[in-house]
């Protein structure tokens, strides 16, 4: 937890004295509600050039992943550990983030950020960084955002920030209750719906799919719930205990 806080803290220095503030403006842990529940944000950067997502991660070693992949690994003395792909916990705090302030998504850049000391094994996307965050901001310098609509924005989250309607505790039962749910995709916020294999020796079982695929990968297994009053099986057992009594009396 600890570790966590200091990494975000380290990041949000690292923007404070390198960004220029009049261009620039940082708000830090916001926790955005939606419509499928709600998303913490590490870092939100406002500025004439877009509006940014940074989200953190205080990780040291080799970092090994891909684009696709679900679970990314981490390497310390030959230990691995499996983690979330960030890429796609940005994928629905864009979603989110977009939603709430009535916003097109493609000004909304998002940036995974590590701040331990790392190395990346594979290739990676160049939103994924462990240095140069503040330069990687800079490089987008087309004006998208008006002041209206960046005095807009601010007000919004600053309100946002300031209710605090919203405690760590409320967002991480609305993770749970996310990830417990048949109807709503955890990793982006859409619907699910129900697929079919197509191929391979599991052909022609159902499961549950991302409305977003192929943006969107997540899958989930339907739960079969046997309660006992399948009308068939309760007939074979009337059949036989009917059986039973005529051959014992």
């Amino acid at each position: 937890m600890f570790k966590g806080w200091f990494g975000e803290q380290k990041t949000s220095l690292n923007l404070w004295f390198t960004l220029d503030r009049k261009k620039y403006q940082r708000f830090s842990n916001i926790i955005i509600p939606s419509r499928n529940g709600t998303s913490q944000l590490d870092h939100i950067v406002l500025s004439p050039f877009g509006l940014f997502i940074i989200e953190t991660k205080n990780r040291k070693g080799w970092i090994f992943g891909s684009f696709d992949q679900p679970k990314w690994t981490q390497v310390i003395f030959e230990r691995r550990y499996s983690f979330q792909n960030p890429l796609r916990q940005t994928y629905r705090q864009k979603k989110v983030l977009s939603e709430f302030l009535n916003l097109n998504e493609s000004l909304i850049q998002t940036v995974v950020f590590f701040n331990g000391d790392s190395e990346f094994m594979t290739d990676l996307p160049p939103n994924v960084l462990s240095y140069g965050l503040s330069d990687y901001i800079s490089q987008f310098n087309e004006e998208v955002i008006d002041k209206n609509e960046q005095k807009r924005i601010s007000n919004l989250l600053k309100k946002l920030k300031k209710e605090n309607r919203f405690s760590n505790e409320e967002h991480l039962q609305s993770l749970d209750e996310r990830y417990s749910s048949n109807t709503i995709c955890p990793k982006c916020g859409s619907d699910l719906v129900l697929r079919e294999v197509k191929n391979g020796p599991n052909k022609g079982s159902q499961f549950l799919g991302c409305d977003s695929y192929p943006k969107c990968r997540f899958t989930k297994d339907i739960e079969i719930i046997d309660d006992g009053y399948d009308p068939i099986k309760i007939l074979v057992l009337v059949g036989i205990l009917i059986i039973l009594f005529y051959l014992l009396y």
